[in-house]
């Protein structure tokens, strides 16, 4: 879609695997790029096949001393971090440069509240998923596998939410009123209106 300063996407609905792809991408071609709501992602597949993968990969460690890895994250932002890490070369300069580029959040946490999201269509579950498939929440399967925070982040995004609606609704109310207004002295500025649009402007 071109080149941002920073890409703020809303992992809501999307397919981990496919966005995790296109993310890593984008890191590779130096784009920054923050991905917001990360409990909303979804695994193809059912619930109970996915949680068994997990567990098997939790059974995964080093038996010597397991502390030294490999770490098995728990929260969806952290899973998704993980997923995209697999895609780069995290080795080599560049591939750890390029994941140095990626922030992963559950919710919205400020300032990303206020800035423009983005969605990515080819990754949406709407869009890649047939509709009689199953899928998995990632933050159903993340709090069965030892996530403590689903209850917290899902009160934070009620709050968001509330906030977000009273702002729109604000908002509306002040544009009904604008037109209102211009509606109100139409008449009166029908002439102005008449040469600027003559000089090639357009009216509001």
């Amino acid at each position: 879609d071109g080149f941002l300063k920073v890409r703020v996407i809303d992992a809501k609905n999307h397919l981990l695997g496919r966005l995790a792809a296109v993310i890593a991408k984008s890191l590779l071609n130096g784009q920054r790029v923050v991905v917001v709501r990360c409990e909303g992602i979804v695994i193809s597949g059912n619930f109970y096949r996915n949680k068994l993968k997990y567990l098997d990969f939790l059974r995964k460690r080093i038996r010597t001393n397991p502390s030294r890895g490999p770490f098995h994250f728990r929260a969806p932002s952290k899973i998704l971090w993980r997923t995209v890490r697999g895609m780069l070369p995290h080795k080599l300069y560049r591939g750890a440069q390029a994941l140095d580029r990626l922030k992963v959040f559950e919710g919205v946490p400020p300032p990303y509240d206020k800035k423009k999201r983005f969605v990515v269509p080819s990754c949406m579950k709407i869009v890649r998923l047939k509709p009689k498939r199953k899928f998995a929440e990632l933050s159903r399967l993340s709090h069965e596998v030892g996530w403590k925070y689903k209850d917290v982040i899902d009160a934070l995004e009620a709050k968001r939410l509330a906030r977000s609606k009273m702002y729109w609704d604000k908002k509306q109310a002040q544009l009904k009123l604008r037109k209102q207004a211009i509606t109100n002295v139409a008449d009166k500025i029908a002439d102005i209106d008449k040469e600027i649009q003559s000089m090639g402007c357009y009216t509001v």
